[in-house]
């Protein structure tokens, strides 16, 4: 079976609320959640079928994500590649939320938002890869 590279990304209200939901209704289940001193969900990964979806609470988001919009991450082969879409990206008007940036996590990567306020994240870390 081929290798994920595009990686949905959403917010809710209530992220736990969501990841219940999404396994009762789906079956689909926890791979990686970080939760805060409170509970709240920071990040998330659920899996399904060899995929995942990451997601996380709405409100205080390190990534400035608008609620109730969508944010797809995918995974470049390389740092080439990350550069040459960012290029692409900016010259077709995409607005710039995350110039490009090497990460504390070992990640080239950049996030742009679309003309209906989507962000789209490309970036050389590969959630699938790593041993969590």
């Amino acid at each position: 079976m081929p290798h994920q590279t595009i990686i949905p990304s959403l917010r809710y209200d209530d992220a736990n609320k969501a990841i219940q939901w999404l396994h009762e209704a789906f079956g689909i289940t926890e791979h990686f959640v970080v939760r805060d001193n409170e509970g709240r969900v920071e990040h998330a990964q659920l899996a399904w079928r060899g995929s995942i979806v990451m997601l996380g609470d709405a409100s205080d988001d390190v990534h400035n994500l608008p609620q109730h919009h969508g944010s797809i991450s995918m995974t470049a082969e390389s740092a080439a590649q990350v550069d040459e879409v960012y290029a692409r990206a900016v010259a077709a008007g995409a607005k710039v939320i995350q110039p490009l940036t090497d990460t504390d996590y070992g990640s080239h990567a950049f996030t742009v938002e679309d003309y209906e306020g989507n962000h789209w994240h490309l970036g050389t870390y590969d959630a699938l890869a790593q041993d969590q």
